[in-house]
This record gives C-alpha cells, structure tokens and sequence, in this order.
C-alpha cells in the first residue's frame, strides 16, 4: 500500500476506462495563465457549466483556477483561498454570488474533479448555482449569496475574456496542475456528464459525449506547441493566448495516472520554498528543511531522478529516501533517529547521523538516480546514468524498518553553507530539459535516463499493480 493514496480520490488507477493524457503545469511566481476574449459568439450569460480537474502543490495563499470578465470591478472566479477554502464569486459594485465552502481543501497529493454548473433563470435560488466535487453537490458554506434570478453573468459576455490560470485583472494565480477543462455554454450540466464512480468508489473522468453551443470550450493541453488548442469543435483556429506557458508545463500527471509530487504539508523550515508543480525545492538561507514525496511504497522496484541545481557546502545535502514516517517532518529526526539513506557534498552515504564512503562525486547539474528496490531490500544511486555501487545498499536490517516498511522520497538540507537547490523528477512533470526522454516498461514517466529492468515511476497505475 501507500502513504496519502486511499483516503479518497487520488486519480484513477482503473486501465480499461477513458484515459487523460496531459495537464498543464501552472505556477504563480512565473505569472503563467491562459486566456481569450469572448469575441462575438453565441454565448449564454444565464446558463452554462464549467468542469476541470485540478491538482494543488501549493497552500496557503488565494489561487484563482479560472475566470471571467471585462476587468476592473467586473470579475467572476473560482478560487482556493489563503484559508484553503473553496470559493466562488461573482463581483461587480457588490457581491452577486459567493459560495464559499466551510471544509479545506489541502490533499497536495489528490486530484479534485469541480464542476460549477450555473442556471440563473431557475425559480429556486439554491438551485442557479451549484458546485460539486468528486461528484458530490457541495451544500456547506460559511458564506452564502445566491444569483439574483435571471441575473447576467460576465461569463460568456462578448465584451469580457476567459482566463485559465487566474481571474481578470488578479495576480493570484494558481500553483498545480490543471486537465481536462471544459466550459459548456447554454447548459446546466451534471457531474455525471463528466465523470462516474467506478467499482471500488472512486471519481473518476469519463469522456464528454455532449454538444458545444455556441462559443463552448474544451482544453486537453495535448499539443504541446500550442498549449491553449480549443479541441471542442467550435474554435479549433482560435487557441488561447498563451502567458509565460510552452511545451515545457505540459504534464503527464493527470486525474488518470497520479503521480508522486513533493508535499506542501510534510515540508518543514522556514526557509524552504516549493514550486513548479511540486518538482522544484530549495532553501533560501543557511539553515535546514526537509521535503517528503507524496507516495510511499513498501513492495515493488521504484525509480526516480533528481538535478542538482545548487548544491550548498552544507553539513547534509541530500537526495534519498527515509522509512521513518513517524519523525515527518522534522529535520532533527531524520538526522538523530530517522533511518534515512541520503547523500552529502562530501560524497557520504549517512544512516543514523553515521557516514560511510560511497559512490562518485556529485556537482552542481548532475543528475541523481534512484533506484529503490524494495522487493529485495536494496537501494541504489547513479550518476548521470552509471551506477554508483552495483552491490547497492542493504536495507534490509530492523535497524531501517524499525519505523516501518513504508519508504517515502526524500529531500534535506541541513547546514551553515548557503542555500541548496534540487529539481526532482517523478516522471510526471519536471523542469528540466531531456535530451533523449525515456519512460519506464509501462510506458509511463519521462526520465533522462532509462530505469533499470523491473523498475517503475511512482504513480498510481503502477503503485495498483506493484505497489
């Protein structure tokens, strides 16, 4: 089993139903968004649904997923907002409609399905706004402001834009991955148009067999030289505007085949920052910080790779993986007690705080391999593709599994020697170039260099039948 992977929907891992094969990485810092005008079209301003599926790395802060208006103070969105809460409003001179919910919304490692589905000529109020996730009609709010009936909405306004990424005029933009996103004009739909549970219970996409009125879209981000392609029907010429977003933020991470990112909730020192879709981790300032992945296996042969961008002359700089889950997220415990295998500048395989010569030297830009193989009870490093020690490292002691027999992905830095940086890929997204891409015996994952026979990128579809 795995770590975070069976509380709810975390992504199919069913093969034989409709498959999504990209998303599109978005990140704040880099001011990324997408987005069009309304032009003329026959758009409905009363009625019409969006659907999408998002997948959050970062918390904490107001993140817009998507928007409409003409700017100024004209603006409707749906947001997470700074509590991680789920919002959405419509404002002009005054609140129209604000929906916000009473529960968080804080699994980083979860893909969430939300459609808001809009009908403001319905005679019932609580009925011209509805939100639903994973198929289920959100009905608790802490705020609640229904439409006036009949009331029109900057959505589909002629004069107004579309937004993916943002909200007119805002610069709170969201930080995740975001799939499959339609916006169905003149329609008042259901989740089930978008989406069922499957045997065991879980959400999960199914493909979109209704029309596309007027100036409806749909945006798989498949094409990876023109992100913004409008695959609906009705503006195949017309793709969005594109800010700040190319080839590079086009994601294999999808609500299909999750995979393991890094996570925004076992993260800890204050000098820690995570970014571009939970791939990206460094310390700002001398001090420490730890970085968990969100998948923990404890059978299977796993593989992932991670670039050194700046590698500090700390005491600890490192890329392993730990099995003690229970000292999340302390530094000190990974360090005094936390079992961990990690490397340092100085080229030492530590457990316990007790080091060992291992392995080549590593430099700022190489790449580092792992190779967990937890069938056999071995853990391996490479460097730029060649084996560090092919004998690897035995964990198979109860000095290791004394916590547990879980191993989950690890960064830590630990020291007085500057800031560290590293650029960890998992095979769903990653930001770094790839020379030669190579993907596991599945054909799942993007990797510099090819696993090894046996082994698998940590995403859903392989944790269902290896894991």
């Amino acid at each position: 089993m795995e770590v975070l992977q069976r509380l709810h929907n975390r992504g199919s891992i069913s093969t034989g139903e409709y498959q999504i094969d990209n998303s599109v990485k978005m990140e704040q810092d880099n001011t990324e968004r997408m987005y069009r005008p309304w032009g003329s079209g026959s758009g409905d301003r009363r009625t019409w649904t969006i659907s999408c599926w998002v997948k959050r790395t970062e918390l904490g802060d107001l993140q817009y997923m998507w928007g409409a208006g003409t700017g100024g103070l004209d603006f409707l969105g749906l947001s997470f907002d700074a509590d991680d809460t789920l919002r959405f409003r419509h404002y002009t001179s005054a609140e129209y409609c604000i929906k916000k919910t009473n529960r968080l919304f804080r699994d980083i490692s979860a893909w969430y399905h939300i459609v808001v589905a809009v009908d403001t000529t319905d005679g019932t109020a609580g009925n011209r706004q509805k939100i639903y996730i994973n198929g289920i009609e959100e009905t608790s709010f802490q705020t609640s402001t229904d439409f006036d009936q009949n009331r029109e909405t900057p959505h589909n306004q002629a004069s107004g834009y579309f937004e993916v990424g943002t909200m007119i005029g805002s610069a709170d933009r969201f930080n995740g991955y975001i799939s499959e996103l339609y916006s169905i004009s003149g329609l008042q739909l259901a989740p089930t148009d978008f989406g069922k549970f499957d045997d065991n219970g879980v959400w999960i996409p199914i493909d979109y067999a209704g029309s596309y009125p007027g100036n409806s879209v749909r945006l798989e981000f498949k094409n990876a030289s023109s992100m913004g392609d409008d695959t609906g029907g009705n503006h195949d010429s017309q793709p969005l505007t594109l800010q700040n977003i190319d080839a590079s933020d086009q994601a294999t991470d999808t609500p299909t085949n999750n995979f393991c990112t890094f996570n925004a909730v076992n993260m800890y020192g204050n000098t820690a920052t995570l970014k571009e879709g939970a791939t990206f981790t460094a310390s700002t300032a001398n001090g420490a910080f730890t970085t968990y992945g969100t998948m923990a296996p404890s059978s299977g042969k796993w593989w992932w790779e991670g670039k050194i961008q700046v590698f500090a002359d700390t005491a600890y700089a490192c890329i392993g993986a730990t099995t003690n889950l229970a000292g999340l997220p302390s530094v000190s415990a990974q360090l005094s007690g936390g079992h961990v295998i990690k490397l340092s500048k100085a080229q030492k395989w530590v457990l316990n705080d007790t080091g060992y010569g291992y392995g080549a030297a590593y430099a700022d830009g190489d790449i580092i391999n792992v190779g967990l193989d937890l069938d056999n009870r071995k853990f391996y490093s490479y460097k730029n593709g060649t084996i560090d020690d092919a004998n690897g490292i035995d964990i198979s002691s109860t000095t290791f599994d004394g916590f547990g027999s879980q191993w989950m992905p690890l960064v830590i830095t630990y020291g007085s020697g500057g800031a560290s940086s590293y650029e960890i890929n998992f095979g769903g997204y990653r930001t770094y170039g790839i020379g030669s891409p190579q993907s596991d015996a599945n054909g799942y994952g993007t990797f510099e260099y090819a696993p090894p026979s046996g082994y698998y990128a940590l995403c859903t579809k392989n944790l269902a039948e290896y894991g």
